[in-house]
């Protein structure tokens, strides 16, 4: 080829290319997903073998249940996305407007999720084969076309069967939101809170691949009191749903998915799981069954007894939930030898001096008898 025909075709490839970027601006999306690995995405409380990417897709194993969400908060924006079950009966989701990490007891956040479930799954009456949309663990949302609840149910049904692909493009506007499947909108929710937060994507139990993620932002609208998800506090969480991995676990000790329980002989020697890990200044959570028939337990900070907090049913009247959905989360701060504590989000005590507790150690938990946890995250706080 001469170098005229080079430079020509040099330029009308420049030409080509700049046209598909104007195009590209034009429409306004932007890619969610890079296609090349997990930049952008943050894994709440899955382990590393949970996401991971191939041939341009992100693919969850569906193991253990939780999610992976955005870095940055997102709150009017239009959303689309390919997925595919890839065995029959296969459930997931995606939440929209979530808080940085997982609800009380529970693998997931506060949001409002939209239902990605297999054809095989079946209609219910409670959900459907796919696109149901309702608010989860807190959040808020009134349905169009439910059924006397808070969840919006499709109008018809047009997904396809694993491992055909489908199209989800979804809209967030406001509090309104609507979801069209492979090209028609089917779902519709409005007056949802909160309306600004993060975007997940859930992994429950089946192996679901993702593609062609972009999302494009929508102007922003006021926000009242509420309406704002919880932003990102810098909490990591130390179990992995599959394993005890970074754990020193003692004989007794199950993981059973999303919470682990300890479930051995009460007369064991040792009966203690603790971190591999160390801490100095920490913040932390975690959330722990108690009823009536629950022994005590302590959960160590630092590995110290001086830094123990106690778990029983006679403890922390009025705050502690021992009935029902009996999951009670403690949160709290250790700076050097003070420790501020709360039980489901009512304070117990505020800078607590503690006598005795070594600058640095592991977090330790010691049962006498049958226990689950689950939620363990922790924050450094020398970094704040």
């Amino acid at each position: 080829m001469c170098f005229h025909k080079k430079r020509s075709v040099c330029f009308v490839a420049a030409v080509l290319l700049s046209t598909v970027s104007v195009a590209a601006a034009e429409d306004g999306f932007r890619p969610l997903f890079n296609g090349n690995d997990l930049g952008g995405w943050v894994p709440v409380n899955t382990a590393p073998s949970t996401w991971s990417v191939r041939d341009g897709m992100i693919i969850c194993s569906g193991k253990p249940t939780g999610e992976l969400r955005t870095e940055r908060m997102y709150q009017n924006f239009i959303m689309e996305v390919e997925w595919r079950h890839m065995k029959t009966r296969g459930n997931a989701g995606i939440f929209v407007w979530a808080d940085d990490i997982t609800a009380r007891g529970q693998p997931f956040h506060r949001s409002i999720e939209v239902q990605v479930l297999e054809n095989a799954y079946g209609n219910s009456g409670g959900h459907t084969v796919h696109g149901d949309i309702f608010p989860i663990h807190g959040a808020k949302m009134t349905p169009i076309n439910g059924r006397g609840g808070s969840r919006a149910f499709p109008t018809e049904f047009r997904s396809k069967p694993s491992p055909e692909w489908n199209h989800y493009r979804i809209v967030c506007d406001d509090g309104n939101i609507s979801l069209a499947v492979n090209g028609k909108v089917v779902t519709r929710g409005q007056e949802a809170s909160p309306r600004k937060g993060y975007i997940c994507l859930e992994s429950e139990g089946g192996v679901v691949h993702y593609r062609n993620m972009r999302i494009k932002e929508l102007p922003p609208t006021p926000l009242e009191a509420g309406q704002v998800a919880i932003a990102n506090r810098g909490y990591r969480c130390l179990y992995t749903g599959v394993d005890f991995s970074g754990w020193r676990a003692t004989e007794g000790w199950r993981s059973q998915n999303w919470q682990f329980r300890f479930d051995g002989k009460p007369d064991a020697a040792d009966k203690s799981l603790q971190t591999a890990e160390s801490f100095g200044d920490f913040g932390f959570i975690f959330d722990v069954r108690v009823s009536g028939e629950t022994k005590p337990c302590t959960v160590q900070l630092r590995g110290s007894a001086a830094g123990a907090v106690a778990i029983a049913p006679s403890l922390y009247k009025d705050a502690l939930v021992l009935k029902g959905r009996n999951w009670n989360r403690f949160a709290g701060e250790l700076r050097g030898d003070r420790l501020s504590l709360n039980l489901n989000g009512k304070p117990i005590f505020i800078s607590k001096n503690l006598d005795g507790v070594p600058a640095n150690g592991p977090l330790k938990i010691v049962p006498s008898g049958p226990i689950n946890f689950a939620n363990v995250y922790v924050r450094d706080l020398a970094k704040r």
